[in-house]
């Protein structure tokens, strides 16, 4: 039984409503998961994505700044909105989905914040916001849920790309907010202690490049090609055996008004019988 989920940082779902409808049109995952979606729930374009097929939804927003959301094809249940660091900001929301009868999964949808541009706590306040944001997320834990027969799936904008093959150059980015050793080797932490597994790693050998971010200051980012793996998908050891492909859609960078980030999209494949698709929505 197939169940596909993608994630995908838009830079603003009304903006880019047109290309997240395309890509559901082409790929159509049961589940899309969104960051950056920078508008306050009740201004959120639900009834585009409800004549998508996706009729349930859980979104976290506030108005013109960071915002996360899950749509689904499927129900969603034990909605989720958590407060990391406690300044209001909306980049967390979780939901739960059953995928397959007997099979239900928490999934996390993260959007961490980018942290400036100087490496340093003392005098940079939004590097010390993402490095506090980072140590609340150590809490969270992969079989967290699994006494009551939930496995979990982490997604989201993470802003950090940890392996030397997730950046264009190891070297000339150790001093890069992104790159640099305090943030990969907490969030590499992270994945260990939280028995987290790194799906896109998973599938796709760490001796191969993945990119799923090009800046839009590039004149020719296809050329330049100087990209960084800003998106994660992980999930509790469970899941892995189910996996069967990984997809970084590289061709939604060079779309009309891009995000500069591209969907990725994992696909699994469960044992079940066929599921019903319920009509409804989640809030």
């Amino acid at each position: 039984m197939p169940f596909s989920l993608t994630t995908w940082n838009i830079n603003s779902v009304r903006l880019r409503m047109p290309l997240v409808a395309d890509f559901l049109a082409l790929r159509g995952p049961d589940v899309i998961c969104l960051q950056e979606t920078k508008c306050e729930n009740d201004s959120f374009p639900l009834s585009a994505f409800r004549k998508a097929g996706y009729t349930h939804s859980a979104i976290h927003g506030q108005k013109g700044y960071h915002g996360v959301a899950i749509l689904s094809k499927l129900p969603l249940s034990f909605v989720d909105r958590r407060d990391y660091c406690n300044i209001g900001d909306s980049r967390h929301v979780s939901a739960i989905v059953e995928p397959a009868p007997g099979r239900k999964i928490r999934i996390h949808n993260f959007y961490v914040p980018a942290g400036g541009d100087e490496p340093d706590p003392e005098i940079n306040p939004k590097f010390a916001h993402k490095l506090k944001f980072l140590e609340e997320m150590r809490l969270l834990h992969a079989e967290a849920e699994r006494h009551a027969g939930v496995s979990t799936v982490l997604v989201g904008d993470l802003n950090i790309a940890p392996l030397e093959t997730d950046v264009w150059s190891h070297k000339q980015l150790l001093k890069v907010v992104s790159h640099t050793p305090i943030e990969t080797e907490t969030l590499t932490d992270i994945q260990t202690s939280g028995a987290w597994v790194d799906l896109m790693r998973e599938f796709i050998p760490p001796s191969e490049k993945i990119y799923t971010w090009w800046s839009y200051r590039a004149k020719d980012w296809r050329a330049a090609n100087r990209g960084r793996r800003l998106d994660h998908i992980w999930s509790s050891a469970d899941l892995a055996p189910s996996l069967s492909s990984i997809e970084v859609l590289g061709e939604a960078r060079g779309w009309e008004r891009p995000s500069d980030h591209v969907p990725v999209t994992a696909a699994f494949q469960f044992q079940g019988e066929a599921r019903e698709r319920n009509v409804g929505h989640d809030t």
